[in-house]
């Protein structure tokens, strides 16, 4: 049971991510998938990889030293098509397509020495590993190269086989010098090959595959047999990936934890389904952007929550009340709200201030600001945009809008302050930025407006 840590948004800091470990353990946790991306500390050429807040290489090692001591295997994982490498300009000549930062032209040589670059790099700080992820999910625009297009006039080659080849080059880069490092990829570029076609390839001798699903309602029956198919192409081992969070939304800001416990429990009606022999294991992933370019998802501790649900359902093969409990006390939560957004005790976990100050902006911010400035007939009614602009109001109104609005600004004020101090505890400040940003910011600074045109007026 893997937790996936994806660290291509609001990375947490070391120290905080030390101090979850023990909790993940005891939840029944039994590695991590670290999806490192822009925190990884690159070196040489490919130092300018990093982002500001990268993990320094004595962090990593303290935490994946302190990850072996809580029994955790620890498998990386490099998300190709590599995204936050082809936006730079020093890579861009790399790309697939030349205007877009999605795939790596895989017909170049200089591409493939990259790879081993980076995979070189991941390695020399990680001992005794036994698991490599090496991505290969939504390789858009594979094949819409120049060199690629020339390929495929070729007989007999077709985008499936090209990606196919992308994909052993990789795994065999990572094989040749890591003999002992089993590579593991998604499965969703090979889930509409044929058999054929997959058999053929060489892959299923090479990796083992990663098979994601994050509904609520997976088709089960449709799973037992693409594990079938996989199985008759020669792929030994599978894993599976649910999720515990960043997959109900791009811009999500909580998690409902009765979506992805049902997503684990589907998980285990295919697993029950399944060859015992087949099955590797299973991660649960924990989105924290769509991709490199999008917005951030809910935050590590708003999920956790949901991620402890999700470990002790897998761990004891179902859900139940004794589960529930059992989350509870390892939470310090007293009553833990599965199917709406209320969990309204505060826990013991590392970072559970941070999920109840989330909630109550989520939940109240946008709605108390909207309901005085559109529901507030004052408002509405002696305050509109025209006055606001030319600053008229009668002295009896602003009586009645005043106070409710400078209290509102300064109880939020409040709030806003109290969860950047435990952010800060946690995150760096480009995080806490981007949050605030998308989240508290358009609220807030239309409050702040409409206090200071009543002064004005």
């Amino acid at each position: 049971r893997l937790v996936h840590l994806d660290l291509k948004g609001a990375a947490p800091r070391a120290q905080y991510l030390e101090q979850v470990l023990p909790l993940l353990r005891a939840l029944g946790a039994t590695g991590l998938l670290l999806e490192y991306e822009d925190t990884f500390p690159y070196t040489g050429p490919l130092e300018l990889l990093q982002a500001p807040h990268a993990y320094s290489p004595a962090e990593l090692r303290a935490l994946l030293s302190r990850a072996r001591a809580q029994g955790l295997d620890v498998v990386p994982l490099l998300p190709f098509p590599l995204q936050f490498v082809l936006k730079h300009g020093q890579f861009a000549h790399l790309r697939e397509v030349k205007a877009l930062p999605n795939a790596l032209n895989p017909h170049k040589e200089e591409s493939l020495a990259l790879v081993k670059a980076m995979i070189d790099q991941v390695m020399a700080l990680h001992e005794d590993l036994q698991w490599f992820h090496i991505g290969c999910d939504e390789v858009y625009y594979l094949g819409e190269g120049e060199e690629s297009k020339q390929w495929l006039q070729q007989q007999d080659n077709t985008p499936e086989k090209l990606c196919l080849s992308h994909i052993k080059a990789v795994a065999t880069c990572l094989a040749s010098s890591y003999p002992t490092v089993t590579p593991i990829v998604w499965d969703d570029m090979l889930r509409g090959m044929s058999e054929e076609t997959l058999a053929e390839s060489g892959v299923p001798q090479l990796v083992q595959l990663m098979i994601w699903d994050y509904a609520a309602d997976i088709d089960v029956e449709g799973k037992v047999q693409l594990l079938e198919k996989y199985r008759r192409c020669g792929f030994s081992k599978v894993w599976f990936a649910s999720a515990f969070k960043g997959a109900t939304g791009a811009n999500q800001s909580l998690t409902l934890i009765g979506h992805h416990l049902r997503n684990q429990l589907e998980w285990l009606r295919v697993a029950s389904r399944s060859p015992a022999d087949v099955l590797e294991g299973i991660a649960l992933t924990g989105w924290q952007r769509y991709d490199h370019f999008s917005v951030l998802c809910e935050l590590l501790p708003v999920a956790i929550p949901s991620l402890a649900m999700c470990l002790q359902a897998l761990k004891n093969g179902g859900y139940s009340e004794k589960v529930k409990e059992n989350v509870e006390k390892l939470l310090g939560m007293s009553n833990l709200e599965i199917d709406t957004f209320m969990s309204t005790s505060l826990g013991t976990f590392p970072g559970s201030n941070i999920l109840t100050l989330v909630t109550q902006i989520s939940f109240y911010l946008k709605s108390s600001v909207d309901e005085l400035l559109e529901r507030n007939r004052y408002v509405t009614g002696w305050f509109s945009p025209y006055h606001r602009k030319r600053k008229i109001i009668h002295p009896i109104i602003m009586h009645h809008v005043q106070p409710d609005a400078v209290s509102l600004l300064s109880k939020w004020n409040a709030v806003v302050q109290d969860l950047q101090a435990a952010m800060e505890q946690v995150f760096h400040r480009c995080a806490i930025e981007e949050w605030m940003e998308e989240n508290v910011h358009p609220s807030l600074q239309k409050l702040q407006q409409v206090v200071d045109d009543l002064d004005e007026a």
